[in-house]
């Protein structure tokens, strides 16, 4: 029960503290769990989550106080969500995702609230094009992994505008002997996840040795070993080998001798990404390297120093599938900042392009399906439709709380937003988020996309339902201090 969860406090979607928290309540940590979830599957909509999910329990308890079964309430609220759902397609509009001024409309709305927001149309080219590169289609199916395959990479120092995405990967190593290559054009890359060190055994291993020259033997047979496995890799003619373990200094000889560039311990992950970039596949044994194995999309292959480290750049490709993100800035706290706003970026452009359809923000969506409930409504009998009339209500507490943020006057301005709501062709209208004032989303530009508004949705109803189904809770846990005051006190009831 007492475990503990991490909670950000978030103000306009900036972390202020992190703050350790010790949530016992059952519900409370449903409701981090929610937000965690949103971010994961979307990235965006984690506070909308929270609040919705909070008012549709908040609507349902003046029904619990008249003695209404949480069964019917339930029923009314899958009922109200099927047609949430169905009524969000028919206000979604499509979007073209080849027309790069939209889209980076879309994501500019995304970050417009955020501490990237200077540097706004460079995050949004950036996020745009990390997102373009991953892009897979296998089958007929879109693949846009950004975890994996767009990663990252921080550098103090410098300027904001510097930071750029890469056609290509970016380690942060250098190459293990002085001597060898520093730039390489048109590279054949080769890549390993085994080393090319003599083998140890797994165990501790013993050897007796009776004559001096099995010694020498036992060297000779070493050195044999590194040689082999070198003239395997020279068999297909690199000039870069990568691997994600060592390289012992003998093979590094031989490396260097026969003009190739080496580079050893890259992480499994940057390795995946290399392999994406240039085409080359990762091999586990050197006798079973094949010339389909070799890497030839790369058209470059340089090593600079940036501040006090060296960065190995792989750049050019042909057709990347894979890409480096790399972030210049004043201090870590900033760089820090900047990447968790692109990631909300990223998140947005990867919605859109695999569900192309998007809906108006500020408020509108919420209030057009808040009013097209509660219409449906008026046709429905029986006790449901009080509950279900409730979940209408309840979506308007997005506009609402909109309104209270900018410190207009919440009931006026709720009131004329419902009131434009009822005349045809008004569903695109919504809160300006900082005059407080009416505007249409279209003029302003707002959107967001649809699978944003379907996860918050289904995942705030589906926690209301799920709160709402628990009748008791029991807790049965011992405080601490309960423990040390009983011990002391047995051996004296024993003396009595």
């Amino acid at each position: 029960m007492n475990e503990v969860s991490v909670l950000v406090f978030w103000n306009k979607n900036i972390p202020i503290a992190p703050v350790q928290i010790q949530v016992q309540h059952p519900a409370a940590k449903s409701m981090i769990e929610i937000s965690r979830t949103q971010d994961e599957e979307v990235g965006d909509g984690t506070t909308s989550v929270i609040i919705l999910a909070g008012e549709m329990l908040s609507v349902a308890e003046h029904f619990l106080e008249q003695q209404m079964h949480p069964t019917v309430i339930i029923g009314a609220y899958r009922k109200a969500l099927d047609d949430m759902i169905s009524i969000l397609k028919k206000i979604g509009t499509p979007v073209d995702v080849n027309n790069k001024e939209m889209m980076l409309k879309i994501i500019k709305s995304a970050i417009n609230t955020k501490a990237i927001n200077r540097w706004s149309d460079l995050a949004c080219s950036i996020a745009l094009d990390a997102v373009k590169t991953v892009e897979f289609e296998e089958n007929g199916r879109k693949e846009i992994d950004i975890k994996k395959y767009a990663k990252v990479e921080k550098i103090p120092g410098g300027f904001s505008e510097d930071s750029c995405v890469l056609r290509g990967i970016m380690v942060n190593k250098d190459v293990t002997h002085p001597r060898m290559r520093r730039l390489i054009k048109n590279p054949r890359i080769v890549l390993l996840d085994c080393s090319l060190e003599y083998k140890k055994g797994e165990s501790q291993t013993d050897i007796e040795i009776t004559r001096e020259e099995d010694f020498a033997r036992i060297l000779q047979m070493e050195e044999e070993y590194i040689q082999q496995i070198c003239e395997d890799l020279m068999r297909v003619k690199p000039d870069l080998v990568i691997t994600e373990k060592g390289i012992s200094d003998l093979a590094q000889h031989y490396l260097m001798r026969a003009n190739i560039t080496a580079i050893r311990r890259v992480r499994k992950t940057d390795n995946n990404r290399i392999a994406r970039a240039c085409g080359a596949r990762i091999v586990s044994r050197t006798d079973e390297l094949r010339e389909e194995d070799v890497g030839t999309g790369a058209r470059l292959f340089e090593v600079k120093k940036i501040g006090d480290e060296y960065f190995a750049f792989i750049t050019d490709c042909r057709d990347p599938k894979a890409c480096t993100i790399v972030l210049r800035g004043a201090s870590k706290e900033i760089l820090a900042e900047v990447e968790r706003n692109l990631q909300d970026a990223m998140q947005v452009c990867r919605n859109v392009l695999i569900d192309p359809q998007l809906v108006p923000g500020g408020g509108a969506t919420e209030m057009a399906v808040s009013h097209a409930l509660t219409e449906k409504s008026k046709g429905m009998t029986g006790v449901e439709q009080w509950p279900y009339r409730a979940v209408a209500q309840a979506l308007e507490v997005i506009p609402r709380t909109l309104i209270q943020n900018c410190g207009a006057s919440t009931i006026r301005v709720l009131t004329s937003l419902r009131a434009k709501h009822t005349q045809e062709g008004s569903q695109t209208w919504g809160v300006n988020g900082e005059t407080g004032a009416l505007v249409d989303m279209k003029d302003l530009g707002i959107w967001e996309p649809l699978a944003v508004k379907l996860q918050t949705y289904k995942t705030a109803v589906e926690t209301a339902v799920l709160l709402l189904r628990i009748d008791d809770i029991v807790s049965g846990h011992k405080k601490k201090g309960d423990d040390q005051s009983k011990q002391p006190a047995a051996p004296e009831a024993a003396q009595e």
